[in-house]
């Protein structure tokens, strides 16, 4: 069953406060050591000027509370979406040191324990995902009238999540004894991020569709090992994650297809393309539950399923079916709070449509 959610009708969460038996919640109030004046929050004008804040901020810590906070001034001042230019890549610390793939130690290498070793992985990753999130937030700015508010608004709310998912890895890591850093880490996420600064649809397919989904598959491999090595907590911790990543794939699904239909595109061969055309690797196992829960339909990842979708592009019937996933999709998510024009609804009028979706100057436009 796909989970209904709405992220843009949800109130700015932050629980980075860990009780003993994993995610516990705590007060919503900014942390009370930051303030928007420290960072220039306060002079910031728009949602896509205060993501570009957030990208610019090197330490993680900092980074993860100016997020909630930039998504809080947000929704609470309903300050424009704005255009900004992003930085050309965010702002990171010293430490962690980032090398290729194949120089990160084995855990029996790296000075840490097991369940250090693989929390410290995945606070990397939710701290790329900040930056993943903002960046398609402040990337995108200048489109703002053609992807419609909840576009911006949901990826805000995912920075927000990934925010707190950070604060949480974070103050676990210091109850071990260890701190975010104290291990080598790679820069793979950042670079499929980087792939896809220029196409829209590119971004979501590379990052929600496909790294994001890997957490999906990746989650209870991690739990069972964090419970055979006897850390319940951060066993929990993870889990928690792992659920919440959910919704955030299910955003990707949404306006991907949302995109899709804009350009009367079928979203199945779509994605298949762009991957290909992005050389983005899609890897197995897959968790079909947590992708079906999110919304990924099984024939655009798996090549043993095959369902009515690749006949029906092969007879000429994109536009319809096009317009068949966007209705299929609308109730997942969106179902806006009565203060946001956000998500109102999807234009129905396929434009002509010529291979890869990118943006023109103006709007979106099919790259012949």
């Amino acid at each position: 069953m796909v989970r209904s959610t709405s992220l843009a009708g949800k109130p700015a969460q932050r629980e980075p406060d860990l009780g003993p038996n994993g995610p516990e919640p705590s007060s919503l109030s900014p942390p009370s050591s930051i303030c928007f004046n420290d960072y220039g929050l306060d002079s910031a004008s728009s949602l896509a000027e205060l993501g570009a804040l957030v990208l610019s901020t090197s330490d993680p810590l900092t980074k993860s509370n100016l997020s909630h906070l930039a998504f809080s001034r947000w929704r609470n001042e309903n300050l424009p979406i704005g255009a900004y230019v992003p930085p050309a890549k965010p702002a990171r610390p010293r430490k962690p040191e980032l090398v290729s793939p194949k120089e990160i130690p084995a855990p029996k290498d790296s000075g840490l324990p097991l369940n250090a070793y693989m929390l410290h992985n995945l606070a990397h990753v939710e701290l790329n995902a900040i930056d993943l999130a903002w960046d398609t937030v402040v990337r995108f700015s200048p489109f703002s009238e053609t992807l419609g508010e909840g576009f911006f608004a949901d990826f805000a709310h995912v920075a927000d999540d990934e925010s707190r998912h950070f604060a949480w890895c974070s103050q676990r890591l210091a109850e071990l004894g260890f701190k975010y850093g104290d291990m080598p880490a790679h820069n793979l996420l950042w670079r499929e991020c980087e792939k896809s600064s220029d196409n829209v649809a590119a971004r979501l397919a590379a990052i929600p569709l496909v790294q994001e989904a890997r957490g999906l598959d990746a989650g209870p491999r991690l739990v069972k090992k964090l419970i055979g090595f006897g850390d319940s907590k951060t066993s929990k911790v993870v889990a928690r994650i792992a659920d919440e990543e959910v919704a955030h794939v299910a955003v990707g699904v949404y306006w991907f297809v949302f995109v899709c239909q804009k350009m009367g595109c079928a979203p199945c061969s779509t994605f298949k393309d762009l991957l290909r055309d992005y050389n983005v690797e899609l890897k197995g196992p897959f968790n079909y539950s947590a992708r079906d829960e999110a919304g990924i339909p099984r024939d655009w990842y798996d090549p043993s399923f095959t369902n009515k979708q690749d006949n029906n592009e092969k007879k000429g019937t994109n536009e319809q079916l096009s317009v068949v996933v966007v209705d299929m999709y609308m109730p997942l998510l969106f179902v806006r709070d009565h203060n946001s024009g956000a998500g109102s609804g999807v234009d129905q009028g396929p434009y002509p449509c010529h291979g890869v979706v990118h943006f023109s100057d103006t709007l979106l436009i099919g790259d012949s």
